[in-house]
């Protein structure tokens, strides 16, 4: 427009336009003439606009630094109000009895006679449970108070059973866990199976489940103690007889799909192997503990309790099926003899100790709250820790190689026959701060000519004990027990206790 070429400087456009204005200026008649004031107002807008221009053109050939983000100004809130307080986690209360729910497999051919056996451990006012049968039982008065509730159990007529040698009430008793869950029950956190001929010790029941997350799937229980019986069935499965433990999310996922789950098994023979089979269906494994006994055997259980595993006594069950566990007694009476020390100091119920009586060349096996042995010689801990043969196995053959454990023979020769002292009382002795229990021998040993002391002429033996209620809370380990020095004739008295420093059970 002004004649110049685009190759001029900005500054040599800068000195033309002032030039040319200097002389307008200096020309009055041209400052006053019409042509000069419109000519200065061009001037004027052009000078505006090549300002602008100038401006323009340096803003868009600048540099920015793309990678440095913008700068964003922080707003800050403040509150008037303080904040609601956080609430805290309700506190950890241990496993006790009211978390736990008793589901009883019973039949009404039996309930009569077996109802005392649950009589024996119920508490009414401590306990949750319900005992199912299958049809109307008659009650009788103070029935109500010392039983859990009973209820019918539904209908399972829609299942199939084919197996030949069993009963399908197996089908119905199955179920058990199923029914109890959904009666509704609040803060439960196990569902415990068991037979109306099982006994409980609920006490070493809760010191058992206390150690398990009751938060996770567990199947907690025991095999059989015969090896073909675990065989036939399963070693993975838990003995309904003996009892087991289910915990409650465990039970939720059963329910819902063990009606389908019974319908895939019609062969099975009874409820705990359909239990099994849901359970292996739903990826659960069988956590063991030896405390829960199913006794499948015959005869006489002294071998057994005697020699009790290093763990607590949980269950008894086939109370039906074996003799009378103190001799001379009826199978309740025998059983209600437990209660003294049971409720003295439950854990250590039937627990074994052994120690010698070095001066008289004997061997003392403690099974604390049940009985005391002496025999004359030396026995090895080894081989005092297993159980003597003194039943038979459930197919009714004396067969040593019918246990899933050791078992060692009953010895034949009558010199090396034990002296058995059974519980006679159980006292707690406030004084001393520790329980006295006695014991009693009451069949006689056949004579010995062998030309050492003879055990005869103890006739009774007296065990001092302290209570000990974290006694499961620790490693396990036997307790060890001590012959004492006594003047009184004709009797025997040991110290029982945890194990000092360096002791050992040595000659």
């Amino acid at each position: 427009f002004w004649g110049f070429n685009s190759s001029s400087s900005s500054d040599d456009i800068h000195l033309k336009t002032m030039s040319t204005m200097k002389n307008h200026f200096k020309d009055p008649e041209h400052l006053y003439s019409p042509w000069s004031f419109s000519k200065l107002t061009a001037f004027f807008f052009l000078l505006i606009s090549i300002s602008y221009l100038f401006y323009s053109l340096r803003f868009v050939s600048h540099s920015y630094d793309c990678d440095q983000p913008p700068h964003i100004p922080t707003i800050t809130h403040h509150h008037t109000s303080n904040p609601p307080p956080q609430q805290k986690p309700p506190p950890f209360e241990e496993t006790n009895l009211s978390h736990i729910v008793f589901g009883i497999g019973a039949s009404a051919k039996l309930w009569k006679q077996r109802k005392e056996y649950i009589k024996m451990w119920w508490r009414p006012n401590e306990m949750r449970g319900v005992v199912w049968l299958e049809q109307r039982v008659k009650t009788e008065p103070g029935d109500e108070n010392s039983l859990p509730l009973l209820r019918i159990s539904g209908d399972t007529s829609r299942f199939k059973y084919k197996n030949p040698k069993g009963h399908r009430s197996a089908i119905r008793i199955s179920r058990i866990v199923s029914e109890t869950l959904r009666l509704g029950m609040k803060d439960v956190r196990w569902f415990v199976m068991g037979d109306d001929d099982t006994v409980f010790v609920t006490e070493n029941l809760v010191k058992v489940l206390q150690k398990y997350d009751h938060n996770q799937f567990y199947y907690i229980g025991s095999s059989s103690e015969s090896h073909l019986q675990n065989i036939y069935f399963s070693y993975n499965m838990a003995y309904g007889g003996g009892g087991f433990a289910i915990s409650y999310p465990l039970a939720v996922a059963l329910e819902k799909m063990q009606d389908r789950c019974i319908q895939r098994y019609p062969g099975l023979y009874g409820s705990d192997d359909r239990i099994q089979a849901c359970m292996a269906e739903l990826g659960v494994p069988l956590t063991k503990e030896k405390g829960f006994h199913q006794f499948d055997v015959y005869g006489n259980l002294f071998g057994l309790l005697a020699a009790h595993p290093l763990t607590p006594l949980v269950s008894l069950h086939h109370l039906d099926v074996v003799e009378p566990i103190f001799p001379n007694v009826s199978r309740v009476r025998a059983l209600e003899r437990l209660n003294g020390p049971m409720k003295l100091d439950p854990a250590g119920l039937m627990q074994q100790s052994i120690c010698y009586d070095k001066g008289r060349t004997w061997t003392v096996s403690v099974s604390w709250g049940y009985a005391v042995q002496i025999f004359r010689g030396i026995f090895s801990a080894r081989e005092m820790e297993m159980p003597a043969r003194t039943f038979l196995n459930w197919y009714r053959r004396a067969d040593y190689t019918a246990y899933p454990f050791n078992t060692r023979p009953v010895s034949r020769h009558v010199c090396q026959k034990p002296f058995v002292y059974f519980l006679s009382e159980a006292v707690y002795d406030s004084a001393a701060n520790e329980t006295s229990t006695h014991y009693i021998r009451v069949q006689e040993n056949p004579d010995c000519k062998w030309k050492m002391e003879d055990p005869t002429r103890i006739k009774s033996v007296e065990v001092r004990k302290k209570i000990d209620p974290h006694l499961w809370d620790k490693a396990p380990r036997r307790n060890c027990c001590r012959v004492r020095r006594t003047k009184k004739k004709g009797s025997m008295v040991i110290d029982v206790g945890e194990c000092r420093v360096d002791e050992v059970v040595e000659l």
